[in-house]
Formats: structure tokens, sequence, C-alpha cells
């Protein structure tokens, strides 16, 4: 399983990725999910992927020949995010039909993406971009995508991410997103990808990275297990129940 999430505010782009590919009884395996393109002073884009393993690996070596290449249609020459978007959904959909019907009857060439980035002269984004091939840009209500085990680091999400934040504090929220979704799902694991992409720069941006056993990654983890804890604590408590209860049918 995999879990990725980007997050677009006023000051710029954050992305993170986890690295687990396989956590079966005997092996666990990792693989970076995250693939950044250009970089160049004139545009950037970063693509994380989810699913069929194969499938994702076709597509970004097909997006660097690309551009190493100079073919006429690559990431080094869309003009819109969107037109980079519909590229690599067509490049993802040829990659499936050529391994579908391929292996046992429960094989899967499926793959999900995350694009983001930006071009001079145009504001950055973030696209999901579907199996099938179709993509969803990122509303102003919802300025987050996610791919893979999304259900655990959700809520964090919804309840802190806000347009004017500070990328810092993105970034922060970002991996307490991924540290929950691994607590609660083994299939998801570290290292911890995180990119922060200042607008209007179209530079590389920063790249971290968190291996399990990272000191900031445990103290971010304590802090917000501590933090949790006393927020728990200091819910109002229950109102006094009658003693008498009446139930949805009638009886007591």
């Amino acid at each position: 399983m995999t879990y990725c999430l980007a997050v677009t505010v006023d000051r710029g782009l954050v992305f993170a990725s986890d690295s687990r590919t396989n956590a079966g009884v005997d092996q666990i395996s990792t693989f970076s999910k995250m693939h950044r393109f250009l970089g160049n002073g004139e545009r950037i884009f970063v693509l994380l992927s989810s699913g069929n393993l194969a499938t994702t690996q076709a597509v970004v070596t097909r997006l660097k020949r690309d551009i190493e290449k100079k073919a006429k249609r690559s990431l080094a020459t869309v003009e819109h995010l969107s037109e980079a978007a519909e590229y690599v959904g067509g490049i993802s959909r040829d990659e499936q039909h050529k391994h579908a019907g391929e292996g046992d009857e429960g094989f899967k060439p499926d793959a999900s993406f995350i694009l983001g980035g930006e071009i001079a002269g145009r504001p950055p984004s973030i696209f999901h971009i579907y199996p099938e091939g179709n993509f969803i840009r990122a509303a102003d209500r919802t300025p987050f995508l996610q791919v893979g085990e999304l259900k655990y680091g959700k809520p964090i999400l919804d309840r802190i991410i806000s347009a004017d934040m500070s990328l810092e504090d993105v970034a922060r929220c970002a991996i307490v997103s991924m540290d929950s979704t691994m607590r609660s799902n083994v299939t998801v694991g570290p290292p911890i990808e995180v990119l922060i992409y200042r607008a209007g720069t179209q530079e590389p941006g920063r790249h971290i990275v968190l291996g399990e056993d990272d000191e900031y990654l445990r103290a971010l983890r304590i802090a917000w297990q501590e933090s949790l804890r006393k927020a728990f604590n200091e819910l109002p408590k229950l109102p006094r129940l009658p003693t008498s209860v009446r139930l949805v049918d009638g009886q007591s």
C-alpha cells in the first residue's frame, strides 16, 4: 500500500510520500514514490506515484526519456499544468494497457498519480490523475490531494490546513498525517520524503528524507501523541445521564 499527499497554499506547494512497496510477513521493501522533473528556473514538476510498481516505473521512465530526447510533447514543452496532467494520464493509460491480462487473475496494472508544479508566468497547482487517465485539480475548499491509504491521515489535514499557512507548518502537518497513517497501517512505512516548493521560483525546492529512526520524526511523533492525550483529558466531561434511558424501540 501507499500514502502520498500534496498540499497547495498561497506560498507554494508541499509534497509527502512514504516509501514502502511491500510489507509481507517475510519481506519489507522500499522504493521512492516521489519524482522531480526539471526545476530549471522556468518550470518544475513533482510526481507522486501509487499503485502497480511496474506501471509507475514505466511512466517515470517515459517522462524522463521524452525530456532527454526533446520530444515534441513532454513536461519540458507543455504550456499549462492541466496539459501536463493530461499528458501523464495518457502515458499511464498506455502502460496499463500494455500489461493488461498479464499474470494471474488478481493482477492489476492500475496506477494513480499526484502531479504538481509551476510553469513560469502561471500559478502553481496540483492534480490527482486517476488510472483511467482523467484528472482533477485541487479546489480552494480542499487544498490537498491524497492517493493510497488516505483515511488515517485525512482528519488532521481537514482540521489544520489553510491557504495562509507557512510552508514549514504545512510540511509539519503533512508529516503528522503520514505518521498517523504509519501508526494505523503497517503497509505504509518510511523513509518519508517531503518536498517544499516556494511559489514563483521554479527551482527544485527543499527535499527532506526522514527514516524510521530519524530524531526529528521521533520527537514530532512523541510531541503529537502527548498533545493529543492532553487535549483529550481537557475535553468537557459527559453530562450527568438520567438513571433510566429510553431506547429506540421504546423499552427502558
